[in-house]
């Protein structure tokens, strides 16, 4: 028979809140699940989030992916009491190989999700598909149910949530520019954003032209220190790309940030 002071034990080893879904094996050595902070803000927003357990030497995709993968997707159409959802990308990293320039997730990741609800309950329900990738890439899928009730926070996973936030680049809403203005590379090759700021980082700056069907490569900068060319990747000429909208997102010593813009002569 259990003693007392085992069974305590036992309870307080338990979760306090059901604020997460079990996990779920998506991919070799790779599993998901579903979590959330259990908290309702006075706007009727909540967050939750998909948090992925896989090793460094696994990878999954930014909302642009890049050359190879595909970016983690989710419906939430089977759930009631939600109202409509925003994903979040924390900064991913920028990576280069076998001459494919990705944005990637490696490790423990946590990627927010904040939810509008329609009320002070909801019964969500999340499919999700996204990119997993070691030596091969593959599609991987899973289905989770949550209950979202309110009635305690979850401490351990808000804070968890709100760390990944934090990684989420914020729109630069600041008057004095970070970044400089944004034109066609001299030497035809991609685009080159001009540094206005020194604490931004250059060789941070992911360009993303994705709505007019253009994909830029890896930061490099101009011998100068003054500009850094982000390469286009697939080819286009200058016409093209004169006065194409682009969103810039990079790492500063404050955290990460973006803008949008436009490409000039």
């Amino acid at each position: 028979m259990r003693t007392p002071a085992i069974l305590a034990l036992t309870l307080l080893a338990l979760p306090a809140t059901a604020a997460e879904t079990a996990w779920q094996d998506i991919a070799p050595d790779v599993r998901l699940r579903l979590v959330s902070s259990d908290v309702l803000k006075p706007d009727g927003t909540t967050m939750v989030a998909l948090e992925l357990d896989m090793p460094e030497s696994i990878k999954t995709y930014w909302r642009v992916p890049g050359e190879s993968g595909i970016p983690t997707q989710i419906d939430t159409a089977g759930s009631r009491g939600v109202a409509g959802y925003e994903q979040l990308w924390p900064y991913p990293l920028i990576e280069v190989a076998d001459g494919l320039t990705d944005f990637v997730y490696r490790g423990r990741t946590v990627l927010p999700v904040e939810l509008q609800l329609d009320g002070e309950r909801a019964d969500l329900a999340v499919t999700v598909v996204m990119g997993v990738c070691s030596d091969i890439c593959v599609p991987a899928m899973a289905s989770f149910s949550l209950p979202l009730d309110f009635v305690k926070p979850d401490r351990g996973q808000g804070l968890r949530i709100a760390q990944a936030v934090a990684l989420t680049p914020q729109p630069w809403s600041d008057p004095v520019p970070l970044l400089g203005p944004v034109s066609w590379a001299v030497d035809g090759s991609g685009i080159s954003v001009a540094l206005a700021d020194p604490r931004v980082d250059p060789l941070s700056l992911i360009a993303d032209a994705s709505a007019a069907g253009q994909l830029f490569g890896a930061p490099q900068k101009s011998p100068d220190g003054s500009a850094v060319l982000l390469p286009l990747l697939g080819g286009a000429d200058q016409a093209a790309t004169e006065g194409m909208p682009v969103s810039l997102t990079f790492m500063t010593e404050m955290g990460p940030f973006s803008l949008s813009t436009i490409v000039g002569r």
